[in-house]
């Protein structure tokens, strides 16, 4: 017999695809990537660590990389990792997959540094000057430039180039104009076999998505109900309402997401972040991904303290994770069926 659970939310996405003047979701079984519905962000830095904020980055030693992907592979039906960067710590990981042969394929990332100033940045940081600006751009095209020799370097492992993350949407400090990211994805696709995606929240996509849309291989989504104040009963619902715009607006789009998450600590959210709801989020999620065969990355694998305000260890963007900073597994995965780990 099949679960409630599993019906409701493809019952939410028919109602969705039958409103009118609604593209349908659902996806071809060939449109997954590697034919996974399931995916997992990871970057692995811990306590002390951080990527380079101006003075240097302090990355995971091999041995916390492998102790992460072993964790992952022992737990999870994880199979699919996001990269952000294509730096050291990338690199490692990479590395590592292939020298200890883990059954793992990645969707490397070129991480865009700010080219133009963003005044509708809500939290506004000082302006860059423009000698910072120029130096950006020359790191831009030096970051694509190692992503396309890390995708050719590991043909086998990374699936996917997503050149810049959310560096388009109105709320980001660090914008590059759409022009740019056009030619960092025109440079990759001519020099790479893998597809090319650009990874941007679900409402820069609706509203601007067309003409970078038509340059891409897949377009990846992010999609967060709970920054945008709902609870979990509303979590998986509103995610469709965001996806369902996305269709609209780019009908013939091979659609993956590269973001989708729940935090289980957060002063910007009170109660409804806690460890059921992000397994309940997940479980929900999965249902629905499934159903519409899109490839879903959750956010993310472990907690980061580096992230956000260092003045506010209850700020959310250190609490995504499914495993606590310090590796101890948080509601899901500790709840998690047999059935469950194998399922993708």
């Amino acid at each position: 017999m099949t679960s409630p659970r599993l019906i409701v939310p493809f019952l939410i996405a028919l109602v969705c695809s039958l409103a009118i003047g609604a593209e349908p979701i659902a996806q071809s079984p060939d449109a997954l990537l590697d034919g996974r519905v399931m995916g997992v962000c990871y970057s692995g830095f811990r306590a002390g660590q951080h990527p380079d904020r101006g003075d240097g980055a302090v990355n995971p030693t091999d041995e916390a990389i492998l102790e992460d992907l072993r964790i992952l592979l022992r737990d999870t039906p994880f199979r699919l990792l996001r990269l952000y960067d294509s730096r050291e710590n990338s690199e490692t990981v990479l590395r590592l997959i292939k020298e200890h042969a883990l059954p793992f394929r990645v969707m490397l990332g070129a991480w865009l540094q700010a080219e133009v100033n963003n005044p509708d940045c809500p939290w506004k940081p000082e302006p860059f000057t423009d000698d910072e600006l120029a130096a950006n751009r020359l790191a831009n095209r030096g970051e694509v430039g190692h992503a396309i020799r890390l995708a050719n370097a590991y043909p086998e492992i990374v699936n996917a180039v997503a050149v810049g993350n959310e560096a388009l949407v109105v709320w980001n400090d660090h914008m590059v104009p759409v022009e740019s990211v056009i030619a960092y994805v025109r440079r990759v696709r001519a020099a790479v076999a893998q597809p090319v995606t650009v990874a941007d929240n679900y409402d820069w996509w609706a509203r601007h998505g067309k003409a970078l849309a038509a340059e891409l291989d897949f377009v990846s989504v992010h999609i967060y109900p709970v920054w945008e104040e709902r609870d979990i009963d509303a979590g998986v619902s509103y995610g469709i309402e965001n996806m369902q715009r996305v269709r609209d607006a780019l009908p013939d789009a091979r659609l993956v997401i590269t973001e989708a998450g729940w935090a289980t600590t957060a002063n910007e959210f009170g109660p409804r972040a806690t460890e059921a709801k992000q397994a309940r989020y997940f479980r929900g999620l999965y249902d629905w991904a499934r159903d519409m065969n899109i490839t879903t990355y959750f956010f993310e694998a472990f907690d980061e303290s580096w992230k956000g305000d260092p003045n506010s260890p209850g700020g959310a963007e250190k609490h995504w994770g499914l495993y606590f900073e310090d590796r101890t597994p948080k509601r899901l995965i500790r709840t998690l069926t047999d059935e469950e780990r194998r399922a993708d």
